[in-house]
């Protein structure tokens, strides 16, 4: 079985049992049902990455461009992001182990933190955007106190606008001291940081995010973001959710981005209780229109 058909058949089948249980609850309270994501089958896809390829490979780099640098990214963070295969390589088995390691203090030069380590950040900046539609990653995150996994997307225009004017979604962060938890928020013109809509999706009988994988995505229309933890909805945003007078800019073509940060002002730094190495495995990227 391959992957699309492995992951798409129990999408398609988790989706229309949400649906029906809905439907029910409707009928019985006479009230608006809860969105439900749709089967990927009424959308087409149009655009992937499945990270296949031998072991120690790469990323397409006709799909993304590999950042590096230590700067703290605006949020303090310890990481210094690299190149390097260590960091970020495939599995040879179909998905992408993006890579935090722990090496001596001041190995590398970065503005917070000891200079000991290092992680990967990947976009599609330049290659590929999106103006609408459903996006959507599979991802095992890794556990432990300062790990800070993401999957999200940013404006194209914001080498002209800068940040936050270009809008910012956040499909999927966890910070480690959450092992339940996973949030999705918007940032833009006014309405960024701590003052960005958002939401949270939480697991149940403490189940960790790290132990398995899980879908994570976004249905994006004009004047609406809903977001979804496999196949379940647990947010909506819209321009009546921003602050008064503020502008919504998700209107526009936006570039896709995975990283695995370690520390900063969000999730706090590592401690004694941090394992490395933490791995952040990615089974697929996919994007469907309409």
């Amino acid at each position: 079985m391959t992957k699309s058909q492995r992951n798409s058949g129990g999408l398609f089948l988790f989706a229309a049992i949400l649906f029906l249980a809905f439907a029910a609850r409707c009928a019985e309270t006479n009230s608006e049902p809860l969105p439900v994501a749709n089967s990927t089958n009424n959308w087409k896809l149009v655009w992937h990455d499945e990270f296949n390829g031998p072991a120690g490979a790469s990323v397409d780099t006709n799909k993304w461009t590999t950042e590096t640098g230590g700067n703290g990214n605006g949020n303090k963070e310890w990481q210094f992001y690299t190149t390097s295969r260590s960091n970020a390589a495939l599995d040879g088995h179909g998905f992408l182990n993006i890579t935090a390691l722990k090496s001596p203090p001041q190995t590398f030069k970065t503005r917070f933190g000891d200079g000991a380590y290092s992680s990967a950040r990947f976009n599609t900046r330049g290659k590929f955007s999106v103006k609408y539609g459903r996006i959507e990653a599979r991802i095992k995150i890794p556990a432990g106190h300062g790990m800070w996994p993401a999957f999200w997307m940013m404006g194209e225009d914001i080498a002209t606008t800068g940040w936050p004017s270009c809008g910012e979604v956040d499909i999927m962060e966890n910070i480690g001291k959450e092992p339940d938890t996973v949030h999705g928020t918007m940032h833009g013109p006014g309405y960024s940081g701590a003052q960005g809509p958002s939401g949270l999706f939480r697991l149940k009988n403490q189940e960790r995010f790290a132990d398995d994988f899980h879908v994570y995505s976004v249905e994006w229309e004009p004047n609406e973001i809903r977001w979804y933890v496999d196949g379940q909805f647990y947010e909506r945003r819209t321009p009546a959710d921003l602050p008064a007078g503020k502008k919504w800019v998700y209107n526009k073509p936006f570039f896709l981005l995975l990283n695995l940060a370690v520390g900063g002002g969000w999730p706090g730094n590592p401690d004694e209780t941090t394992k490395f190495p933490a791995v952040m495995a990615v089974d697929y990227v996919r994007v469907y229109q309409q």
